[in-house]
């Protein structure tokens, strides 16, 4: 039951956001009896610097999820922001510690890195092409950095996008190879699709597949269906692979952790959750 001494966790988006985060985070908490809850809050893009900090002025607000549009502008309302954050440009995760300043950090990369990790792809010393240095790339190459990748090749048709990420990871990795180069994805470890290509039935594929070798791990972003046209030609090859929603159940438990209520694997969460994916 929600008392006042409930943990909240509170999920800010646009009013029109489907906030399903809480149908996956509430019923763990059920299980596991932790007395927390995630919270929807809708909260307009004009209002929303002001409201960030009325929302920490509550005694059992703990942290937030950050969805869209809000995840660019929390990094310049937060009093410290990740390596990850910064590179991604934008922040997902909101923690309020015990002297009141707020810490931004961002996991939609580390759901990515996470599920291969686990799926037996060593980042390690690895070449990486990431398709696609948006909102989602962007975090994706940050984490793969941290986890020690020995190159980072990225694309994107807007090519100053990928330029702004490329430097920025040379900023805070600059022992590691970065380029801004083509889509063709030969010669690679891991090859991610980290474009909208894939949600509609008529889109082209993000890159040659053709040009894949069976040895390259191949990655998705794309959650509305599991196996895209993309995933379906690169197993096809032979080519190991990792599903779009992989990254959001693998990405949750690393928000757990940031907000100290232990861990979880995919599967428990999964098998607890009121939604499916």
């Amino acid at each position: 039951m929600l008392s006042g001494k409930t943990t909240l966790i509170a999920h800010l988006g646009y009013p029109t956001e489907a906030f399903k985060a809480p149908l996956i985070y509430n019923p763990w908490f059920e299980k596991k009896g932790i007395d927390a809850m995630v919270v929807p809050m809708g909260v307009k893009a004009e209002d929303y610097p002001v409201s960030l900090r009325q929302i920490f002025k509550f005694s059992n607000v703990l942290g937030a999820l950050v969805t869209m549009p809000h995840k660019v502008s929390t990094v310049g309302l937060a009093d410290e922001v990740s390596v990850t954050a910064r590179i991604a440009g934008a922040a997902n995760a909101l923690l309020k510690r015990p002297d009141g300043t707020l810490l931004a950090d961002q996991f939609d990369g580390a759901g990515f890195a996470r599920g291969v990790a686990r799926k037996g792809f060593k980042t390690k010393g690895s070449r990486i092409l990431v398709v696609g240095t948006g909102g989602v790339g962007s975090p994706i190459a940050a984490s793969l950095a941290a986890d020690g990748a020995a190159s980072i090749s990225l694309f994107d048709l807007n090519t100053a996008s990928a330029e702004g990420l490329a430097s920025r990871l040379k900023t805070y990795y600059p022992d590691m190879e970065v380029a801004v180069t083509s889509n063709d994805p030969a010669g690679y470890d891991l090859v991610v699709n980290a474009t909208p290509l894939g949600m509609k039935p008529d889109d082209p594929l993000p890159f040659d597949v053709t040009r894949l070798a069976p040895t390259t791990f191949v990655g998705e972003v794309v959650m509305k269906q599991e196996i895209t046209p993309m995933l379906k030609a690169a197993i096809e090859r032979g080519c190991k692979y990792q599903v779009g929603t992989d990254m959001l159940f693998e990405m949750i438990p690393a928000y757990l952790e940031f907000f100290g209520f232990g861990t979880a694997t995919p599967e428990e969460l999964r098998a607890v959750a009121k939604i499916e994916y």
